[in-house]
């Protein structure tokens, strides 16, 4: 089974305003979504859509909470989620020339909370994988990422953690399936600047050195880079019109993991990654089936030399 960890989920209110914000007035919109959010939760968006079993946990609680799960099952998204008492909260992202977010902190999350949650994985094997995403609510200690993956390891399970600077870096020597910074990211946790290829595929190579099984880093725009044993992938990016960053990273590992999942290909998983995320970032919401399989065959891998 694969279960996807999303600690403070949310509902995204997604406004796109008639013409741009003006502080201090009054402002119209020309339409909005609600949207289940939180980046484990778009990564169980993705598998349901490749017809990948998997099943969605984490705290949610109150009317928007109840929401958040009503809008999951009727994409047919498994659920697991710890009931608390306080609200899930919102996000708002607007839309416009510029894409803005304003993010909730999120509930408190009490200690009895926090030891429910781990009964939803006693049931853990080494045929299981866990995907940590996300940012922790307020009430869990700062090291709950690394006692979440010290519990995962102790049943013998894999797991795919996808967070930032330091909590990343101590989880790379608990050896993730999957790493998958962008380049910013990358910047921030070796305190680099980054510019071209040549510069980032030491960077990511130590990520494989450091325990990572695989690592992908997401150049925006420019495409993506892939790290596997001793060598090293690059594909540029399809053509599209970028719609929707939101969500495109979190869609990238979705692909990975429901196309390696089949077969064990990290090649073939690098590629339905790509087409994933690339689908995403084309769209208002995260991809759809038949978006994903449109752009697959437009994907190219090529191996990547020094020059």
């Amino acid at each position: 089974m694969i279960y996807t960890v999303t600690l403070n989920p949310s509902i995204d209110y997604v406004i796109y305003p008639n013409s741009p914000i003006q502080l201090g007035q009054l402002n119209r919109i020309e339409k909005d979504q609600k949207t289940p959010g939180g980046k484990g939760i778009n990564v169980s968006r993705i598998l349901t859509q490749l017809n990948t079993t998997n099943v969605a946990l984490g705290f949610v609680g109150g009317h928007i909470g109840q929401l958040l799960i009503e809008q999951l099952h009727d994409e047919r998204v498994r659920t697991d989620f710890t009931p608390i008492d306080a609200d899930t909260r919102i996000n708002v992202k607007l839309k416009g020339d510029q894409e803005t977010e304003i993010n909730d902190d999120g509930p408190l999350v009490t200690e009895a909370d926090s030891q429910h949650f781990y009964t939803k994985l006693d049931n853990l094997s080494e045929d299981d994988l866990v995907v940590i995403a996300g940012s922790k609510p307020k009430g869990l200690s700062e090291d709950y990422y690394q006692r979440l993956i010290d519990f995962v390891k102790s049943k013998k399970a894999d797991f795919i953690i996808d967070t930032t600077g330091e909590e990343l870096q101590m989880a790379l020597a608990q050896s993730p399936l999957l790493v998958k910074p962008n380049i910013h990211e990358l910047e921030d946790l070796y305190e680099v600047t980054l510019d071209g290829l040549s510069d980032i595929v030491p960077y990511g190579r130590k990520m494989l050195e450091a325990g990572a099984q695989y690592a992908i880093i997401s150049l925006g725009g420019d495409g993506a880079l892939f790290f596997v044993g001793d060598d090293v992938y690059y594909s540029a990016p399809p053509e599209g019109q970028l719609v929707n960053s939101v969500g495109s990273g979190d869609s990238m590992i979705g692909g990975f993991i429901g196309e390696y999942q089949k077969n064990g290909d990290p090649l073939a998983a690098f590629k339905m990654s790509l087409a994933c995320g690339s689908a995403t970032a084309f769209k208002e919401d995260l991809a759809e089936k038949e978006d994903i399989e449109k752009l697959l065959p437009q994907i190219t891998i090529e191996k990547w030399e020094e020059k």
